[in-house]
């Protein structure tokens, strides 16, 4: 009953009247047979038989149809994979129709290929079946370029939360100041105290002081220092839902100029895409009650433009 195969193969033994009482079963060694049986009644295999035995089992599992001492040897052959056997389980994982122990094999092979190249399984597969290597090295090519596509991801994500922090940090000197840079129209006794990213805040308190005393950008030539303060405002005039309170200059003149413009460029509108995306990431992985402070903040905003700033 727990093999398909076996029951059939009694049944129509018994159908034919049929006086042979011998089912053989060829291929395996005599050890592994026994191991087999004592699964179709038991249902368990030990580390000792599974360290033994567990491709003949698993071959035996595919050909009668025991599907839970497939899935069993499986992850008992996977876990023994080495250099020498992995490509001879690729093969018979193919013919015993295992996908996940193939695509581990496949894994194993591609990580480890210089040293599987030189094995007497690697030949022989040349050899005999050509459309497999091809295969591998297909495999092999695609892992590859998910890599580097994957690495590429993951350079511009850091790239757009970079920029969401930088957009994060014009907002926080606009409306309280930090260390070296503020708000026009907010005096205080001390110099405010470096932010929680200060690192990011003193970059962009650099370009705004560059920004205001830039003697190229007075003579109506912008430096390349100028160009990207003008873009971190323009993107962050980009991204404002509320231009009429914001603190940060001239956010109301670009997003009006924009109005003027029918809009923005497409790769302008990717950027600001992929910098919203970026800051939602980096806002959901805050703790619940750090959001809950910032949105508090958020609303509490005071609602006065701001048109220049004031350097301590």
């Amino acid at each position: 009953m727990v093999s398909p195969v076996l029951d059939n193969i009694m049944e129509r033994a018994v159908k034919h009247g049929s006086s042979e009482r011998v089912i053989p079963i060829l291929g395996v060694p005599c050890d592994a047979v026994t191991a087999f049986i004592k699964y179709l009644y038991n249902s368990m295999c030990t580390e000792e038989q599974m360290e033994k035995y567990g491709i003949h089992l698993l071959v035996l599992s595919h050909v009668y149809l025991v599907p839970q001492l497939k899935q069993r040897c499986s992850r008992g052959v996977s876990q023994r994979l080495t250099v020498e056997n992995v490509v001879d389980v690729l093969l018979l994982a193919r013919l015993c129709d295992v996908p996940d122990l193939y695509l581990k094999c496949l894994k194993q092979v591609t990580a480890r290929f210089k040293a599987v190249e030189q094995t007497e399984g690697w030949k022989f597969m040349q050899e005999h079946d050509p459309w497999l290597e091809l295969h591998i090295l297909r495999f092999m090519d695609e892992a590859e370029s998910r890599k580097k596509r994957r690495w590429r991801q993951r350079k511009e994500q850091r790239l757009y939360l970079q920029l969401s922090d930088g957009l994060e940090c014009l907002e926080h000197i606009c409306r309280e100041g930090c260390t070296t840079v503020g708000p026009y129209d907010v005096k205080t006794a001390k110099k405010p105290s470096p932010c929680d990213m200060y690192a990011t805040c003193q970059g962009v308190q650099m370009l705004i002081k560059h920004l205001v005393l830039c003697k190229r950008r007075a003579s109506g030539v912008g430096c390349c220092r100028c160009n990207r303060m003008w873009q971190l405002l323009r993107l962050h005039s980009s991204i404002c839902d509320h231009p009429d309170s914001c603190r940060v200059p001239l956010c109301r003149q670009f997003k009006w100029k924009a109005q003027q413009k029918m809009g923005e460029d497409a790769k302008w509108k990717l950027l600001v895409k992929k910098v919203c995306s970026a800051k939602a990431m980096s806002s959901l992985s805050l703790p619940k009650r750090k959001r809950e402070e910032e949105l508090k903040e958020t609303m509490g905003r005071t609602a006065h433009a701001l048109k220049t700033f004031r350097l301590y």
